[in-house]
């Protein structure tokens, strides 16, 4: 989809798509990892599954554990990430400028995100964008998350826009399957974190972005 969209707003899948977390994510991984004995897994290989959770950190980190072990990594990873959380994450290159050209345009964005809402809103404080973001929808706000449309739908109301005129921006599946169950064009990040397993051709993709700012040339 190469022409300009009418729109009347944007919303962002956080990790992976607005914000680099994977930095942080990994840092409380080894750190929990340590704490349990198991040695640390390396930045370049845990970075395409930062999208999906920490307990796929922890699983990719050490695929023979048992559940519950698992488990329990993953909530010292948790306790760690909140210590840690905002110290090396940053805006993706580009993003600025778009966020910029947003609020210039005085078009209102937000975020939606399965990231639990107290990860989620001290990382936003601690980059500065907490004044500007219009609505923060995070993983523990409604009851079912992404790809459900709910957590989408309630963003569109927040933002004070009718679905259909809004962009979902993300770099996973459940994001372009949460916009077209919302309604909303879908926007692939390419600057995410994807892996070379994710068949992205088969995602249900309106716009493909390689760098943040390419957006501007659609509004």
């Amino acid at each position: 989809m190469s022409e300009r969209v009418s729109v009347g707003g944007v919303l962002f899948d956080l990790d992976g798509t607005l914000v680099d977390t994977a930095p942080d994510l990994v840092a409380a991984l080894n750190l929990a990892l340590d704490d349990f004995g198991f040695s640390k897994a390396e930045q370049d290989r845990m970075r395409p599954i930062a999208s999906h959770g920490s307990l796929a950190l922890v699983k990719a980190a050490q695929p023979g554990l048992e559940d519950a072990v698992a488990t329990q990594v993953q909530q010292a990873l948790l306790a760690h990430y909140a210590k840690v959380s905002g110290t090396e994450a940053k805006l993706f290159p580009g993003m600025t400028l778009l966020l910029d050209h947003l609020n210039s345009r005085q078009i209102p964005w937000g975020i939606v995100t399965n990231k639990a809402a107290r990860y989620a809103r001290p990382l936003l404080d601690r980059l500065g964008l907490a004044q500007q973001c219009a609505t923060l929808i995070s993983g523990d706000t409604v009851t079912r998350g992404k790809p459900d449309a709910a957590p989408m739908l309630l963003g569109a109301s927040h933002l004070g826009r009718k679905a259909g005129h809004l962009l979902y921006l993300g770099d996973a599946k459940r994001d372009m399957e949460a916009a077209r169950n919302a309604g909303m064009v879908s926007v692939l990040a390419s600057w995410g974190y994807l892996s070379s397993l994710d068949e992205a051709d088969d995602w249900p993709i309106d716009i493909h972005l390689k760098q943040p700012q390419d957006l501007i040339a659609h509004l």
